[in-house]
């Protein structure tokens, strides 16, 4: 057996021992990684085995009204959100599963997201519920965190770390995968004119993004950025990773209504107008607003697909209270289970929470927030009081609880 020294080299390739994360020795000669996964690759596809392309043959393609029921069960409302992103998870399926065809030159391309909405409607709900369900690996990540390469922060290569981690670094697999980036709309340019000097958080995160949108091989380190500057770095192709963005982009309906004539004071409408719902201007949001609110147009050219969430009126939230299989209710019943004690909520208390969640326009996680101010009294008492098999919360006691939390500051915030 060949014996492995610093000049050692592999006979396929020709890279050396500090090049290679692994160089394996045979009787008279070296292989490394990349080659023995190239060489795993090319079997796969002469033996014409679907993992090839990336798809497990075990697995049982969902179709998109399955992938949407799934969804149903554990967030209220937005069907319009829902069947979007059911289409792009079922297509980004059928994408990895197409077999390589030399006669037909047709190639599916992958089709990134948008999604647009208030605080608190489900955007990051509606990710992490779809992740239950993947036979891909996923991820989220959080753009607030990202600057320009040289800077305080995390490189925009970070999110491909985060993938790779999804994936037990099998770089086959994350290929493969799908990416959820939360609070895009925190790297838009301050302006809507490029600018003229380096916006670190801004313009400059989203021009290195492009390359990893529309499909490239993107050295990724597997450790994170700055703080192992000694790592390999691993070759990640994005190709056939599907992006899901999602942002608030709080003030975007100013734009919007400018747009449709609309005054921005009060949303006016004027008598030549067509009807508009002015409750939710999300609704008729495109690529032109999301380009005057800073987002550059090669950015949004490469997220052909915009959807909007709607905000959550009062039925909807009363819904989100009591119906999903993990409601905030449900939550609170489980806990107080845990200690022998049987929680019961009245009706007028439901009604309480929803109304005070609406006045102070935090969406669904305002209802957290107001339950937790109703609830922590108990939560502090009965763990230490064997005596107490029930407790019932009525609309006095949720008032009281409410009122002594002071929730005036918050509004007035």
């Amino acid at each position: 057996m060949a014996k492995q020294t610093k000049d050692s080299r592999c006979s396929f390739c020709g890279s050396s021992k500090q090049d290679t994360l692994m160089l394996i020795e045979g009787l008279d000669a070296y292989i490394c990684d990349k080659c023995v996964t190239q060489a795993h690759q090319l079997v796969l596809q002469e033996f014409g085995n679907k993992q090839s392309k990336g798809l497990d043959p075990s697995v049982t393609l969902l179709k998109p009204m399955e992938i949407k029921a799934h969804i149903d069960q554990y967030v209220i409302g937005q069907d319009d959100a829902k069947k979007v992103l059911s289409v792009a998870v079922y297509n980004h399926y059928k994408r990895l599963g197409q077999k390589v065809d030399k006669g037909d030159e047709v190639e599916i391309e992958k089709s990134n997201i948008m999604l647009v909405g208030e605080t608190g409607t489900g955007k990051t709900l509606l990710a992490k519920t779809i992740a239950k369900i993947l036979h891909v690996p996923f991820c989220i990540c959080d753009a607030t965190v990202l600057t320009e390469a040289g800077y305080v922060g995390e490189d925009v290569e970070s999110i491909l770390t985060r993938l790779l981690q999804a994936a037990d670094y099998d770089v086959a697999s994350a290929e493969r995968g799908i990416v959820y980036i939360d609070e895009v709309d925190k790297v838009a340019r301050k302006s809507d004119n490029p600018s003229i000097t380096r916006d670190v958080s801004g313009e400059g995160v989203q021009q290195a993004l492009l390359k990893i949108l529309e499909g490239t091989v993107v050295n990724v380190p597997p450790q994170g950025g700055r703080k192992h500057p000694d790592q390999k770095m691993i070759p990640v192709n994005t190709n056939n990773i599907l992006f899901i963005c999602g942002g608030a982009f709080d003030g975007i309906e100013r734009k919007i209504a400018n747009r449709l004539r609309t005054q921005a004071v009060g949303y006016k409408v004027k008598k030549d107008d067509t009807e508009l719902d002015l409750d939710n201007l999300y609704k008729y949001i495109t690529p032109q607003d999301l380009k005057s609110f800073g987002l550059i147009p090669e950015l949004i050219g490469r997220v052909p697909v915009l959807t909007h969430l709607n905000p959550l009126d009062k039925q909807a939230l009363r819904n989100i209270l009591t119906e999903p299989k993990n409601s905030l209710f449900r939550q609170y019943v489980k806990l107080f289970e845990f200690e022998g004690v049987k929680l019961v909520f009245e009706d007028d208390v439901l009604d309480f929470i929803v109304d005070k969640a609406m006045e102070y326009k935090l969406g669904a996680r305002g209802l957290r927030s107001i339950c937790e101010a109703i609830m922590l009294d108990a939560m502090f008492d009965i763990p230490s009081d064997p005596n107490i098999k029930e407790l019932v919360i009525s609309l006095d006691y949720a008032v009281e609880k409410f009122e002594k939390a002071d929730f005036k500051k918050l509004k007035a915030a």
